[in-house]
C-alpha cells in the first residue's frame, strides 16, 4: 500500500484537472466564437428561414367609370370580425385552442345577433395553414352588428375589426356585361409563389375586368412577420405598402346604355350603339342582366347554380354572340353583286312571290310578289327575289370575298372575352361536314337573305352599318380610352355609286311609307336603315329573330345601332319600333338639327 501511494502526487492530479478544464473552456470559447462572430451570418439567416414568413398584401384594383367620370366599378370596405389565435392560445393540444374559439364565438354571435357560419373544422384549417394570419369568422357584416360588438361590455379577448376590400359596382346590372366580374385569382397559377401567405386577391373574371384586368389590378405588397416554433406570430419584421392598380375610362355613357337597357328589358336581346366616324362603343346592352355585386363576396354554390341554370342565361352576352342575319345582311349583299359588274344599280329583277332552283321554290316574304325591283327598291321592301336571282347572276364567289373583306366571318377585335366570329360559309366549310355534298346554288339564295348557315353578332353588324354610313372605312370597336382611337381595320373595295344606292335603300327603308323600317321613324329626323326576320330552328316550329340596323342621321352620320330580339315576330314590328325609341331619345338629347331631308 504504501508502494502504490508513492506515484500519487495530488499537486500533479490538480494541475492536470485544472489543464484539461482549461481545455474545455478554451474548445467551448473557439466554438461560441465561431457561431456568434465568425458564422454568424450563416447561423442569423437560418434562424430567419425558420422564424420569418412573408405575407402577401394585395393593391386595390383601379376604379372604372364611364366616358363622362361616372363610377362603374369602385371598391368599398368590408367590415369583418375575426379572431387573432396567438392571443387566444390554449396549453396543451390544438385541439384546446379550437375549443377556446369556438367558445367566444358563440359568445360573441349572442352579442352581434348573427350566427355562427365556421365550423371546427374551419378553425382547424386554418390553424394549420394560416396561423399567423387573423380567423375571419364574419365578413362584411352590417354596421348595427359593428356597434353592438364595440358596446358590448363583455370581454372578448383576441377578437378584433379586419378590414378587407370589396368590388363595388353602384350601377348594380347596367352595363353588367361590358364591366364583367371578379373572382378569386389562382397566385400559384400565375407564379406568386415567393411568399408563405396570402391575403384574398381578385382577378377580372368577365367583361372588361378581365380583358384590362393587367390594368386595373394592382402591385402587391408585403409583411414580414416573425413566428415561434409552433406558428404563431410575435412581431411584424418589415412592411412594403401595395400600390393601387391604374383606372380605365370607359366610350361607354351610362346614360345611352340606360336607354338601349330599357328598350330591351324584359326581352332576350342585344343592342350596340357605336360613334360612326371613330368605331367608339356608346352603348353595348345585352338582356336579360345580372347584378356583378354578386360576385364580389363568395357567391354560394346554390346561387351560382341558380344563376347558370336560369333559362334567360343572364351571364350570356348576347351582343358578341352570333346569330343568323336575315334581311339586314341585303346592303352587305347589295354591294358585293352589284359591286361584281354582273349586275348594275338600274337592273331590275320581277318578284312573283317565289323564285325556283330547279324544282325547289324560295319564297318571297311577301307570297304576292312585289313586281319589277331594282337595287334601292329591293333594299326599301326587303325583296328576297331579288337577291335570289341576282345572287346567283353574280356568283357566290363575288359574295363571299366582298363579305369575307367587310368583317363577315372574323371577329371585330373588341377587346371584351367570348367574342364570337360567326360563320361565312363556303364550299370548303361545307365538305368538311359532308365530303360529298359541295356548296350549291340554293345554298347561295340563303346566304344572299341572311339564312343558311351565315351566322354574324350583333357588334359585327353595327360595326358594317357604321361603315356604310361613313363611306367606307370598317373601324375597330373601341370600348376603353386606354386604347388607340379611331383604329382602322379594313376599307373593302365598295364601289361609291354602289354605296350611294345601298345608303338611299336603306334611307327609304325608314322613310317611305312602304319601307320595312318605317316604324324606327323619327319625327323630323332623317335616317337610315335596314330590317330583318331570321328564321332558325326546325322550319315547321316558326321560330324567329327580329333585327334591325340604323344608322343617323342621315345627312351627317353620327350613330349607328344594331339591335336583335330573340323568338320576336319580325323586324318590323318589333326591333323597328326599339330603335325609334332609343334614337329619339339620343338626338334629341344631343340636340341634333331635325332635317328629314330625302337621299
Amino acid at each position: 500500500m504504501r508502494e502504490v501511494n508513492r506515484f500519487y502526487n495530488p499537486v500533479i492530479v490538480i494541475r492536470l484537472a485544472m489543464l484539461v478544464f482549461c481545455g474545455a473552456l478554451f474548445f467551448l470559447g473557439f466554438v461560441l466564437w465561431h457561431i456568434q462572430v465568425k458564422d454568424t451570418a450563416e447561423y442569423s439567416s437560418s434562424l430567419d428561414r425558420q422564424s420569418i414568413r412573408r405575407v402577401r398584401v394585395v393593391g386595390a384594383r383601379g376604379r372604372i367609370t364611364d366616358r363622362n367620370g361616372a363610377l362603374l366599378a369602385g371598391n368599398r370596405p368590408s367590415y369583418c370580425l375575426a379572431v387573432y389565435i396567438e392571443e387566444v392560445r390554449q396549453p396543451g393540444r390544438w385541439g384546446n385552442t379550437v375549443a377556446e374559439v369556438e367558445r367566444i364565438l358563440h359568445e360573441l354571435s349572442a352579442v352581434i345577433d348573427l350566427p355562427v357560419n365556421v365550423s371546427s373544422d374551419d378553425i382547424l384549417r386554418h390553424i394549420q395553414r394560416r396561423l399567423p394570419l387573423p380567423f375571419v369568422a364574419w365578413r362584411d357584416i352590417s354596421p348595427r352588428a359593428l356597434a353592438l360588438w364595440a358596446e358590448s361590455p363583455q370581454a372578448f379577448p383576441g377578437v378584433d375589426i379586419h378590414v378587407e376590400p370589396v368590388r363595388l359596382y353602384p350601377e348594380k346590372g347596367l352595363m353588367g356585361h361590358v364591366i364583367g366580374h371578379i373572382g378569386r385569382a389562382d397566385l400559384v397559377a400565375a407564379g406568386e409563389t415567393g411568399y408563405h401567405f396570402y391575403e384574398p386577391e381578385m382577378e377580372g373574371k368577365l367583361g372588361v375586368e378581365r380583358s384590362f384586368n393587367d390594368v386595373l389590378s394592382g402591385v402587391s405588397g408585403g409583411r414580414l412577420i416573425r413566428v415561434d416554433a409552433s406558428g404563431m406570430k410575435h412581431e411584424e419584421v418589415a412592411w412594403r405598402e401595395p400600390q393601387s392598380g391604374l383606372d380605365l375610362r370607359l366610350t361607354l355613357d351610362s346614360e345611352v346604355q340606360q336607354m338601349l337597357e330599357t328598350a330591351l328589358r324584359g326581352l332576350r336581346g342585344a343592342a350596340v350603339l357605336l360613334d360612326v366616324n371613330s368605331g367608339d362603343i356608346i352603348a353595348l346592352a345585352s338582356e336579360p342582366v345580372f347584378d356583378p355585386n354578386m360576385f364580389s363576396v363568395p357567391l354560394s354554390s346554390a346561387d351560382y347554380r341558380e344563376l347558370v341554370q336560369d333559362q334567360g342565361r343572364p351571364l350570356f352576352n348576347r351582343s358578341v354572340n352570333a346569330y343568323p342575319p336575315g334581311s339586314i345582311i341585303k346592303p352587305l349583299m347589295g354591294l358585293a353583286i352589284v359591286g361584281s359588274g354582273r349586275v348594275s344599280i338600274s337592273t331590275e329583277i320581277h318578284c312573283g312571290g317565289v323564285f325556283h332552283v330547279g324544282n325547289h321554290p324560295f319564297h318571297c316574304w311577301r307570297r304576292s310578289g312585289h313586281g319589277s325591283l331594282s337595287l334601292r327598291a329591293s333594299l326599301a321592301q326587303s325583296c328576297n327575289v331579288y337577291y335570289y336571282q341576282s345572287s346567283l347572276t353574280a356568283g357566290y364567289d363575288s359574295i363571299y370575298h366582298m363579305a369575307a373583306a367587310s368583317g363577315i366571318g372574323r371577329v371585330t377585335g373588341i377587346r371584351l372575352p367570348g367574342e364570337s366570329a360567326g360563320l361565312l360559309p363556303d364550299d370548303a366549310w361545307k365538305r368538311r361536314r359532308n365530303p360529298r355534298d359541295g356548296w350549291r346554288a340554293g345554298d347561295t339564295c340563303n346566304v344572299s337573305i341572311g339564312q343558311g348557315a351565315l351566322l354574324v353578332t350583333p357588334l359585327q353588324m353595327a360595326v358594317l352599318t357604321a361603315a356604310i354610313a361613313n363611306g367606307g372605312t370598317i373601324y375597330r370597336p373601341r370600348i376603353s380610352f386606354a386604347e388607340p382611337e379611331a383604329m382602322v381595320s379594313s376599307r373593302p373595295a365598295w364601289s361609291a355609286p354602289v354605296l350611294q344606292e345601298v345608303r338611299r335603300g336603306m334611307y327609304d327603308s325608314v322613310q317611305s311609307e312602304r319601307g320595312t323600317g318605317r316604324r324606327a321613324r323619327v319625327a323630323g329626323i332623317s335616317m337610315a336603315g335596314k330590317t330583318g326576320t331570321a328564321q332558325y330552328g326546325p322550319a315547321h316550329e316558326g321560330r324567329k329573330h327580329a333585327w334591325m340596323v340604323a344608322y343617323a342621321p342621315y345627312e351627317v352620320p353620327r350613330y349607328a345601332m344594331a339591335i336583335i330580339i330573340e323568338d320576336a315576330e319580325s323586324g318590323g314590328l318589333d326591333a323597328a319600333p326599339r330603335v325609334q325609341q332609343v334614337m329619339s331619345q339620343i338626338l334629341e338629347r344631343d340636340g341634333a338639327v331635325r332635317t328629314g331631308g330625302r337621299g
